[in-house]
């Protein structure tokens, strides 16, 4: 499959995949800071995500600590003249025991909680950087020393992604995906495609696909992802 596509890059465009890859890369970075950011911690974990598939490595995680650790703030306000103390929790999620008719099934599902306890901090991570980011470039005085930030902070995640993205599995990286989607309201192909144009998101959809992943992925928490979703809500609240 990967040969075909290949091929039928070169037919299309008369030019060499690698260097049509080259020249894609090359107009990606050359973008404005916050496309840059966003869309290339976005291909750097989808894409990466998709060359993952043949990673067996074990990775271990422990399903019996939470993967966020549930916080409590403590406060108080004034009533009648009076302080009264307060504490805010985090939510906690009650949900049906699961009933599995299969001891595959029950396995699958333990696959699923352990690549949400996996992926899911690399999503918010990656949405965290970019909010982060953001309000820094508003402070910086002109494009040279956005640029020169920008330039930085890739470097940045590149360092620190690249190990990390390794170790993924390919059931990981697709989930990946599905995440950052849920993180930003966005999918891969729709951010790429607002800011690059249909054609280069089309491009880096076809180069996904050949991998068997799609930026174009969205995420259905009452639908087909609702089990996901119900994992990563109580992930989130550190129930699991």
């Amino acid at each position: 499959m990967n040969r075909e596509f290949f091929q039928k890059v070169k037919v299309l465009t008369g030019i060499e995949p690698k260097e049509l890859i080259k020249r894609q890369w090359d107009v990606l970075f050359g973008g404005g800071t916050i496309l840059r950011l966003w869309v290339s911690l976005s291909l750097f974990l989808v894409t990466t995500g998709c060359f993952a598939q043949n990673n067996q490595k074990r990775q271990d995680i422990d399903f019996d600590s939470p993967t966020f650790v549930p916080t409590v703030k403590v406060g108080k306000v004034l009533e009648n003249g009076d302080s009264i103390q307060y504490m805010e929790m985090n939510n906690v999620y009650v949900y049906p025991p699961i009933s599995f008719s299969s001891k595959k099934q029950q396995q699958a599902y333990n696959r699923l909680v352990k690549n949400v306890k996996i992926v899911l901090p690399i999503a918010k991570e990656a949405r965290a950087i970019m909010m982060e980011t953001a309000e820094f470039l508003e402070t910086l005085p002109d494009q040279k020393s956005r640029d020169a930030h920008m330039k930085l902070v890739e470097r940045s995640i590149m360092k620190e992604y690249k190990p990390r993205m390794k170790k993924l599995t390919y059931s990981q990286g697709k989930l990946l995906i599905k995440l950052i989607y849920r993180e930003s309201n966005s999918s891969g192909y729709e951010l790429i495609q607002a800011f690059l144009g249909p054609v280069r998101a089309g491009f880096y959809q076809a180069f996904a696909w050949a991998f068997g992943a799609s930026l174009k992925k969205k995420y259905d928490p009452e639908g087909i992802d609702r089990l996901t979703e119900r994992v990563v809500l109580m992930v989130e609240a550190g129930q699991i």
